[in-house]
């Protein structure tokens, strides 16, 4: 029926079906928009010889080459016509199918452009009746936030420039989504809202003994900070790094100063972040995206003026995403915050009157930009009378309360808690002191829970049975003097500690062996003090042969952690001095101090954490460098009369008060060797006088 149209395709006989089947797929084709002349079609439907019908249709309508020469090869006219036919239904059936598409594609393109100009039909009827529809609602309710949120200038023309934009989509669009979002963090983000500094220097230095023991010196700058913001109240907020180790409380501080401040406390853990955009966060170009930490935590907090802590500041990471310190430097800036653009957000914010502390375990790792903009505050760690108070005043009553017991029921007697401190604990901070109280807290509890007769007072036969074995034993009091063993002091980035160094001489060619896994310039110390002493051999009364004819190894337990810096050049030099002369070590002395080629003794650094470290040992007597008497400042005064601290200058002032005297005995009045003596007493026969400061 489609091809009665066409002249000579009348016929139906037998012979002439292929014909006209040929002559009604190429009208279907033309029908589906296929480029053929009409003038193709005429001639197509007079042809009734099938070969030439065959040839023409597949010159005309054939499109793929391989094909055309298929049917050329065919020299049966009537098979040429019927593999055409077969040729012509294929392609039928592919502009059918494409038909079919595009048609649909129209139809619902139609729909919605329909849908879309009844839905602006809707509005504006309800608009002439008086009434508005959710969007429009929507709208007005965005419109009106925008107004009463306090952008500055620069965001609230961002905002409604987004809004119009929003006005005119589909709100059911993905666009429209995002738009919605963007605009909402716009409305959310304080502007222009603050809250009041409590400005009450009396009141803050109650909230802050009350949070914290000790810590004067943290808690004097924070008072420091308000006594200027009282005077000048567009003060900029400091920008602190509290450094010590793990567990003094830095973090913990952070929210005290924030509650004496009356401000609100935002913290943002830094550890293991490696992504830029974590700080400066996503461009909205991405799925997904959002601002960095520095926008949320601005968000969170629903004020401008926030304490905003960013704990472990040290483990910042980088890779290929991009190096998140270098995004801080913007943000920690007093000269450039002022102007922080987010790149979700696009727009300048005001941070100059955030207060950022930071937080971190060491300063090594910190790159020196970064640390640059910052001011460092150390902690160091707790004595044991401090962790002895710190435990009856704030740990104990925590942990009665978490455990479920009555506070007037049980207590814990100080030789319990002096127990826990000196057995079971021995760090700068507290985390292992408050496990420990809980657990015995948890074994109490127990009792009490099963029906037993609940312990009124914790002794210290208690702590044993709850805990079992001490871990940490006391220092030995008949502990003997020891040839070749010198104590030092470490610090490390969980706290100081004690550092034994170990010397021993066999038969030999000259040789210095060192081991105990060593740096190279923990290393170098001990070359240095080994030289020194064979050039003052004459002097020490040390035989040359001593040197040329014997092998010393230095070791310096444990051997499996790593160890470097100078600051154990004075006690290495003790170790030989010890080893070379048979004399022995006092073994109630420790030692810290950089020791150089001519016997001077130079300054370190970690005084006040490897005095602590000194005083968990049991040492009595601290070796420290002359030009660290400066810092005794930081030093308590009740932990400074729990030692003597003496002073040096030189290796001599070491010797004299480290090596013990010939004849032991207990009673007896300890005094330099002869040899070390004899060295002081120098040129002229005046003698030097070794001073002891406390």
């Amino acid at each position: 029926t489609q091809a009665a149209g066409l002249p000579g395709c009348r016929g139906r006989t037998a012979a002439s079906r292929r014909r006209s089947r040929a002559c009604v797929a190429a009208r279907a084709i033309w029908s589906a928009g296929k480029s053929i002349s009409p003038d193709i079609l005429l001639v197509i439907g007079s042809i009734t010889e099938p070969g030439r019908l065959a040839d023409l249709v597949a010159t005309n309508l054939v499109t793929k080459v391989s094909e055309a020469q298929e049917v050329l090869e065919i020299e049966d006219p009537i098979e040429r016509l019927h593999r055409v036919n077969e040729l012509l239904d294929k392609e039928v059936k592919i502009l059918t199918m494409q038909a079919k598409i595009q048609n649909r594609a129209r139809e619902e393109m139609s729909k919605s452009q329909r849908d879309y100009f009844l839905r602006e039909q809707l509005r504006a009827i309800k608009g002439e009746l008086g009434e508005s529809d959710a969007h429009s609602k929507e709208i007005e309710e965005l419109r009106d936030k925008i107004a009463e949120a306090g952008m500055s200038v620069e965001a609230e023309k961002e905002a409604s420039k987004q809004l119009d934009r929003l006005e005119m989509m589909n709100p059911e669009s993905a666009e429209a989504a995002v738009i919605r979002t963007y605009i909402d963090w716009l409305i959310e983000l304080p502007w222009s809202r603050k809250t009041v500094d409590a400005i009450d220097i009396g009141n803050a230095r109650k909230v802050l003994d009350e949070d914290h023991y000790d810590l004067e010196k943290i808690k004097e700058r924070i008072l420091e900070f308000l006594g200027v913001r009282k005077l000048k109240s567009d003060h900029k907020g400091p920008i602190l790094c509290f450094v010590g180790p793990p567990g003094v409380g830095k973090t913990s501080l952070g929210k005290s100063v924030a509650r004496a401040l009356g401000r609100k406390f935002i913290r943002i853990s830094l550890g293991g972040v490696r992504d830029e955009a974590e700080i400066r966060g996503h461009r909205r170009t991405y799925v997904g995206a959002m601002p960095g930490k520095i926008i949320q935590g601005l968000k969170q907090a629903g004020s401008r003026n926030p304490v905003f802590m960013m704990d472990e500041i040290d483990k910042l990471g980088a890779d290929f995403r991009g190096d998140p310190s270098s995004a801080l430097l913007e943000v920690l800036d007093p000269e450039q915050n002022h102007s922080f653009v987010d790149h979700y957000i696009n727009l300048p914010f005001d941070l100059r009157d955030v207060m950022f502390i930071a937080t971190a375990n060491m300063l090594d790792t910190i790159p020196p930009p970064l640390r640059d903009r910052m001011e460092v505050i150390q902690l160091a760690g707790y004595s044991s009378d401090e962790k002895l108070h710190i435990a009856r005043r704030f740990l104990v009553p925590k942990q009665i309360e978490e455990n479920g017991l009555d506070p007037e029921k049980i207590r814990f007697s100080d030789a319990a808690l002096n127990t826990i401190v000196l057995s079971y604990t021995r760090e700068s901070g507290l985390r292992n002191l408050e496990r420990s109280v809980g657990a015995v807290c948890r074994k109490v509890a127990l009792e009490v829970a099963e029906g037993k007769n609940q312990i009124r007072r914790i002794q210290p036969r208690h702590v044993e049975k709850f805990l079992g074995p001490v871990v940490y034993l006391p220092a030995d009091e008949e502990n003997e003097d020891q040839i070749g063993v010198a104590m030092g002091l470490a610090w490390t980035p969980v706290g100081g500690d004690v550092l034994y160094i170990e010397a021993r001489r066999m038969k030999g060619m000259g040789q210095l062996t060192m081991t105990g896994h060593l740096g190279d310039v923990m290393k170098e110390s001990a070359q240095a003090a080994w030289s020194y002493l064979r050039s003052k051999a004459e002097g020490y009364g040390i035989p040359e042969e001593r040197f040329t004819k014997s092998q010393v190894h230095i070791h310096v337990p444990a051997g499996a952690i790593p160890k470097d810096g100078p600051s154990a050049g004075i006690t290495m030099a003790t170790a030989l001095f010890s080893v070379l002369t048979g004399r022995l070590v006092r073994h109630d002395v420790a030692m810290t101090g950089e020791i150089t080629l001519t016997g001077k003794v130079l300054p370190i650094g970690g005084l006040k954490m490897k005095i602590l470290a000194a005083m968990r040992a049991g040492v009595k007597t601290i070796v420290i460098p002359e030009k660290n008497r400066k810092d005794m400042v930081d030093i308590p005064p009740h932990i400074r009369r729990q030692f003597e601290a003496v002073f040096v200058k030189t290796l001599d002032d070491v010797l004299a008060t480290a090596i013990a005297k010939e004849i032991t005995g207990k009673g007896a009045k300890k005094k330099a060797p002869a040899a070390i003596a004899k060295e002081i007493t120098g040129k002229g026969g005046k003698k030097k006088t070794v001073t002891a400061t406390a």
